[in-house]
């Protein structure tokens, strides 16, 4: 009986341990703002040489591209170029 109660137990442990340990909900983009925003990071960020994404930006980083992308996404698609200039 003793060992039924503990397996018992054991299972509603993990059971309860499972349940709170889920990942919360992430919102979800919509198109429109990943279009805009990709758009926005390819005229602050423009390549090297046009056609060749490989040849990296002729501006910043591709952290700093990640950050402007992340940074206009969380905005709505909307960025404030001249705060970005500074």
């Amino acid at each position: 009986m003793f060992v039924d109660f503990k397996i018992h137990f054991g299972a509603s442990f993990i059971v309860v341990a499972l349940i709170a340990l889920q990942p919360t909900h992430a919102h979800a983009i919509t198109v429109e703002v990943a279009k805009k925003c990709n758009l926005l990071t390819d005229k602050q960020f423009p390549p090297r040489q046009a056609g060749n994404p490989a040849a990296g930006s002729s501006k910043g980083s591709a952290k700093e591209q990640r950050e402007f992308f992340q940074k206009c996404v969380a905005n709505g698609g909307n960025v404030d170029s001249a705060a970005e200039k500074k």
